[in-house]
């Protein structure tokens, strides 16, 4: 049975954090999928198809990650696409007090499923996509947080 792990995100942008969790995490996969969760109730600064096509360069040179959209609850998209394995990264304390919540839920919802937590690397731990988002609204220089092959 294949190893297969999602990165559920709304990616808006995705940052070099979410890329380091995504390479770092790749020997404990046969696939990681990242899927960005379509919220019709959560409204995104960047259009879907744009976050589709940073993730999809960022992520051009592993041949075992793909790229994804879903729609309602990510345990469910889980089931669709076989995976075992949901895999998130933890900057801070309070990230895992959420993560953690989150995790045990979604096993009760499907007891075949595990969350595998990465913690981020230091020097990038103090990066989110909602700080990048308030760079760009104001005109700052965001390209130090946001992987080489982004361009806002």
């Amino acid at each position: 049975m294949d190893r297969i792990a999602v990165f559920p995100g709304s990616f808006d942008p995705i940052t070099k954090g979410h890329e380091s969790v995504v390479a770092r995490s790749l020997g404990l996969f046969d696939k990681i999928i990242v899927a960005i969760g379509d919220n019709s109730e959560k409204r995104s600064y960047f259009p879907l198809e744009q976050r589709l096509d940073w993730l999809r360069l960022v992520f051009m040179p592993y041949k075992n990650v793909e790229i994804q959209t879903y729609r309602g609850l990510t345990v469910d998209f889980c089931r669709q696409v076989n995976a075992r394995f949901i895999l998130r990264g933890l900057r801070t304390a309070a990230d895992f007090e959420f993560e953690r919540g989150i995790g045990q839920i979604n096993r009760v919802m499907n007891d075949g499923l595990e969350t595998v937590f990465l913690l981020t690397l230091p020097e990038f731990s103090a990066i989110s996509s909602s700080i990048i988002r308030d760079i760009i609204r104001n005109g700052g220089d965001a390209y130090p947080f946001l992987p080489d092959k982004v361009t806002i």
